[in-house]
């Protein structure tokens, strides 16, 4: 189906819509996870160069045209019901019975921007051809911490780190936990597909963190790519084109050599703090950068762990907070902000 099509059945379903359930099973069914037009940008990644570019600006030039139309007639909707209301509550203020209605305004909501941030990731990366997959909040510690090469050891996964869930009938026995990380999704979602895999795993990670660029439930994203001859490069160019898209071509990014048990070697990848400039402040803990994100190239071991034969494919995995990118892109000093719902704060976004 082509986008004309898209666009035509869109407007002519939109004509016989007067309630708000309708209206939300419409942006569903057009621009939900699984929507027409979802769909077609999943499908830029198998165009030329020309052709997806082509297909990616009408793509997004039909999405804000959706947007649009639902949200007028959303306001529509809102009005009719208001005018319902005012038409049924008439109050009688004065003796001679002169009757007079409410004069109500509608007010337009709109998505935290979190959820907004989210969404904008998704479509960046579907449109580079990865699948969007969700994992668990509950997982084991083998899956979030032994299938990752973490160590018993490790201070992450200490009580202190780390949210364990009781087993009233095994007090002792620590099976179950809230996910530390997003990468926890690597080997669940290995050990049932083969390569190619290309895939991002959005979703809440939760850690005993809390201090002005942390917090105790935080979002994260995971990339994970697999196949034959992915290498080192591949990640860099990746990351270089992700994170110029969400955070602006101006961004400075920098990556530098860093430790993490399931990749080798890995990198740390760093962006210059757009709350002071580069200059030092408390966000960036006066250094002037803010690390962004881990990454690097999926370990050998769990690779075999996952059932998938190293000396054949490799692969590049990243994860980075959610919280941390909306920060830097809307230079918010402070994670809190995000939680407080403050309606002064949420209205500028």
């Amino acid at each position: 189906m082509n986008l004309s099509d898209i666009k035509q059945q869109f407007t002519d379903k939109l004509l016989g819509i007067e309630d708000e359930q309708s209206l939300n099973n419409l942006e569903i069914e057009f621009l939900g996870r699984k929507g027409k037009l979802t769909e077609v940008l999943r499908s830029l990644s198998s165009l030329s160069l020309v052709e997806k570019k082509r297909m990616g600006t009408e793509s997004n030039e039909l999405k804000e045209f959706m947007e649009g139309e639902i949200k007028n007639q959303k306001s529509k909707i809102k009005i009719k019901e208001y005018e319902k209301i005012a038409e049924t509550e008439k109050i009688d203020i004065n003796s001679n019975l002169q009757l007079t209605t409410y004069n109500l305004q509608p007010v337009s909501g709109h998505l935290h921007p979190l959820s907004n941030f989210i969404f904008k990731i998704e479509r960046i990366f579907e449109e580079l051809g990865y699948e969007v997959v969700e994992g668990y909040d509950i997982e084991t510690d083998y899956y979030n911490f032994e299938a990752v090469r973490i160590p018993e050891d490790h201070p992450s996964r200490d009580e202190h780190d780390t949210f364990y869930i009781k087993d009233l009938n095994n007090p002792d026995k620590k099976d179950l936990l809230l996910r530390t990380q997003t990468t926890a999704m690597q080997v669940r979602y290995m050990e049932k597909h083969q390569p190619p895999i290309k895939i991002i795993v959005p979703g809440k990670a939760f850690r005993r963190d809390d201090d002005a660029t942390h917090s105790p439930m935080f979002h994260q994203f995971e990339g994970l790519v697999v196949g034959e001859g992915i290498t080192l490069g591949n990640l860099k160019n990746t990351l270089s084109v992700a994170m110029k898209k969400l955070l602006g071509e101006d961004a400075k990014i920098r990556f530098r050599t860093g430790y993490f048990p399931f990749v080798e070697p890995g990198l740390e990848v760093d962006v210059t703090c757009t709350i002071c400039g580069g200059k030092g402040c408390n966000v960036c803990k006066n250094t002037g950068w803010v690390e962004l994100l881990g990454a690097g190239m999926v370990h050998p071991e769990v690779l075999k762990i996952s059932g998938i034969d190293p000396e054949k494919y490799s692969g590049f995995a990243f994860g980075t907070g959610i919280e941390r990118l909306a920060m830097m892109k809307h230079k918010i000093p402070n994670i809190k902000m995000l939680y407080e719902n403050d309606i002064r704060f949420l209205e500028q976004f």
